[in-house]
């Protein structure tokens, strides 16, 4: 199972992109329309072949059911929603009420693990997990943009049962912790200097 992107929620890209470019200290390129699901982002490229994902409601758009990510009911500053993993074999990680859901932008296409109601796994605490369709995605293709991710916490009061499920999980950058609350905590390596999330 490998890393492949994270993602920050907000009640609009706009306000979501502006947060996070002024903590970062560098612009988001790319991004687009999710149709199926009336949401739109925007990205940006991380060393490693990792990016980051700003993802909100599309206001022009329309959703065929509850959107992904718990974006229906969001709201609050933007912060750190998801991780996204790529399993090697991926309908045994489709977990935590996860379908697989075939997606599409533009030139993209892959499989994501969403659950019927729209909401995070475990409350984020589990990654969402994908399958490409394709040769170069994002974490590929992006332009790097001097920003690296040096660690990942994921906390929840499962936190162990969690990283237990995810044996293939071997990314040193990534920790479990064990909390009452669920939250996800990001630390990056920027133009700024260390930057949490």
């Amino acid at each position: 199972m490998r890393l492949d992107h994270l993602a920050i929620g907000a009640e609009t890209l706009e306000d979501g992109v502006a947060w996070a470019q002024e903590k970062l200290g560098v612009t988001f390129l790319g991004g687009g329309k999710h149709a199926r699901f009336g949401t739109h982002n925007r990205l940006l490229g991380l060393a490693d072949e990792l990016y980051l994902e700003v993802i909100a409601v599309d206001p022009d758009a329309k959703s065929e059911g509850p959107r992904w990510f718990g974006l229906d009911t969001f709201s609050g500053p933007p912060r750190l929603v998801n991780w996204i993993c790529e399993p090697v074999d991926f309908e045994p990680t489709l977990r935590h009420g996860m379908q697989s859901v075939a997606m599409q932008r533009n030139d993209l296409r892959w499989d994501m693990g969403a659950p019927a109601d729209g909401s995070l796994p475990l409350g984020g605490a589990y990654p969402t997990v994908l399958r490409w369709h394709t040769d170069t995605p994002p974490g590929r293709s992006l332009p790097t943009s001097g920003v690296a991710l040096r660690s990942l916490t994921i906390a929840h009061p499962q936190a162990e049962e969690i990283r237990d499920e995810l044996p293939d999980l071997s990314d040193p950058r990534i920790q479990f912790e064990t909390a009452s609350n669920v939250t996800l905590q990001a630390t990056f390596d920027t133009p700024k200097g260390r930057v949490t999330l």
